[in-house]
């Protein structure tokens, strides 16, 4: 009975063991397989410390100073976990960004030159999605061959920025309607010790302005300027190149304008409109921001379609893009590059921060000094793309539309007709240079 008992036991014992041999094997395979699944997981996952860098070039230097562009980069961001968005801003971007083309030093996301050559698009820019053109205005601007490749940033139009305080303080009390009338009001702002208006010749680029920008809306033709790659002589002094720049000339010349032309006063210039010790700009809606910004009262500030002659009767005023966004050709991020166009064009919040009228047709403008300027009744001229023959033209005859710094030449001429036969001279020579190729 003993022995019986003693054998059952033996054998109890030995069960037990092997089950628990069994079972620490069981135990151990699974933790070393535990194990490998964990290690197969870290190596998927990427290092903490990786960081993808989006460098965006930008002519607002303005809102990196001011860290509004730093804003939208934070809210990219946290919506694109890892990535890190730079901004570098150009000083004179029309220029400055043809060298950095030239070098293909270009970011990943960039402002697209406006000298740039259609045919020239691919070379530089990716396409972007068909689907981000939605509703947009401008939607075929920057495209070649059925591929668009920027995107409107925001719509303009273009006017006198005013201080309700200086034309106040200066005893006018009737918006200027004509020319002659808006020459009248400087004098006023003159007397009274007050910068009748700021061109910014200095800056060079808001002299563009003055030429090709008011040329073409005054005719109500927004092909004015491509039509003028079939002259031979486009400027002269009774048309509408010669009446445009005869008001700057004589804004100058009267005293109308800043005293220090040469000085880069802009910066400077919004603080004086703002404080009232300027009266007015001729200049886009978009800058009316940047003078609230610089101190002035939102309800100082109004806006007026640009008299440019004595004709009360029918005002024509441009509607135009602000600059393009693209991807750079030369990318290496690519993807999140195209991310960010349709971010900041459609969520960051630019095109109101930024005083733009809306690009996407179905959206209101916010801006209450636009709401003014509608007040005086103007005929809007949506603009058109420069031609690539116009374009082509203008490259052989060494003439920078939109830069400014023509027109800087035309302004302080000594005498006007013989800087606009030097011109035309180089104009015609351009276009015969293109017919013979």
């Amino acid at each position: 009975m003993k022995k019986c008992s003693v054998v059952g036991m033996l054998q109890l014992m030995l069960v037990l063991c092997m089950a628990a041999g069994i079972s620490g094997c069981m135990t151990g395979s699974t933790d070393r397989d535990r194990l490998r699944e964990e290690e197969v997981v870290k190596q998927d996952q990427p290092a903490a410390n990786t960081q993808e860098t989006l460098t965006v070039l930008t002519n607002r230097i303005d809102l990196i100073e001011n860290g509004v562009l730093k804003r939208y980069a934070e809210r990219f961001e946290q919506e694109h976990p890892g990535v890190q968005v730079e901004f570098e801003g150009l000083t004179n971007y029309a220029a400055d960004i043809m060298v950095r083309l030239s070098t293909r030093s270009m970011g990943d996301v960039l402002l697209l030159p406006t000298n740039l050559m259609a045919q020239d698009l691919p070379a530089y820019f990716e396409p972007l999605p068909e689907d981000m053109f939605q509703e947009m205005r401008f939607a075929d601007y920057k495209s070649y061959n059925g591929n668009r490749y920027g995107i409107a940033t925001g719509a303009t139009t273009d006017g006198i920025v005013y201080n309700k305080r200086a034309f106040e303080q200066a005893g006018i009390t009737d918006i200027p309607q004509t020319l002659e009338a808006f020459y009248e009001a400087c004098e006023k702002l003159k007397r009274s010790g007050i910068i009748p208006i700021y061109i910014n010749y200095g800056a060079q680029w808001p002299m563009k302005l003055w030429g090709e920008d008011l040329v073409s809306f005054r005719t109500g033709d927004a092909g004015y300027l491509n039509a003028m790659a079939l002259q031979d002589a486009p400027w002269q002094l009774d048309n509408p190149w010669g009446e445009s720049i005869s008001i700057v000339r004589t804004l100058i010349d009267r005293g109308y304008a800043e005293e220090d032309l040469i000085a880069n006063n802009w910066e400077k210039s919004k603080t004086d409109l703002a404080e009232g010790r300027a009266g007015m700009y001729f200049m886009g809606n978009w800058v009316i921001s940047q003078v609230i910004d610089a101190g002035a009262a939102p309800e100082d500030i109004g806006f007026f379609p640009f008299p440019y002659d004595n004709n009360p009767d029918k005002r024509y005023a441009p509607l135009v893009a602000d600059w393009f966004i693209g991807v750079s050709k030369f990318s290496g991020s690519k993807q999140l590059a195209e991310e960010w166009v349709e971010y900041f064009v459609k969520k960051s919040g630019y095109v109101d921060d930024g005083g733009f009228l809306p690009v996407r047709r179905d959206a209101a403008p916010e801006l209450p000094q636009f709401q003014e300027f509608l007040t005086y009744s103007p005929v809007f001229v949506e603009s058109e793309p420069p031609s690539d023959l116009f374009l082509e033209v203008a490259e052989q005859a060494r003439i920078s539309f939109w830069s400014g710094d023509y027109i800087q030449e035309l302004i302080v001429a000594e005498d006007l007709s013989e800087a606009f036969a030097q011109f035309n001279v180089r104009w015609r020579e351009a276009r015969r240079g293109i017919s013979a190729d």
